[in-house]
């Protein structure tokens, strides 16, 4: 009924330590000793959940990649009259040679 690694997968997630520290450092998130227990009991509840899915027999659904029957509607590329350089620079603030000039949004980091 079950491979051999889904098998493992289920027996290996329950004996697993999460190493919640670690995967804080990882995302950059500082967490205080009681956010690290909280977070703890989330993910093992999470994980108890996802081996009670993997429980779950399905080999014999129908796989599919969407369940509302959408087909692509996006419609072709159409070229049409659009503003000039000069009409869509006409009310910026600030242009430097036929281009917008916008501030900063990211820093450089010294490496």
């Amino acid at each position: 009924m079950y491979s051999l690694q889904t098998d493992w997968a289920l027996n290996y997630n329950k004996a697993m330590k999460i190493n919640v520290p670690h995967i804080a450092k990882l995302a950059n998130l500082p967490l205080s000793s009681a956010e690290e227990n909280s977070l703890h009991k989330q993910l093992e509840a999470t994980l108890d959940h996802i081996n009670e899915l993997n429980k779950i027999n399905t080999s014999e659904i129908k796989e599919t990649n969407e369940v509302n029957n959408l087909f692509n509607i996006c419609r072709e590329d159409e070229v049409k009259p659009s503003l000039s350089q000069n009409q869509a620079l006409m009310n910026a603030k600030h242009t430097h040679n036929g281009f917008f000039i916008v501030p900063y949004i990211l820093e450089e980091v010294a490496t």
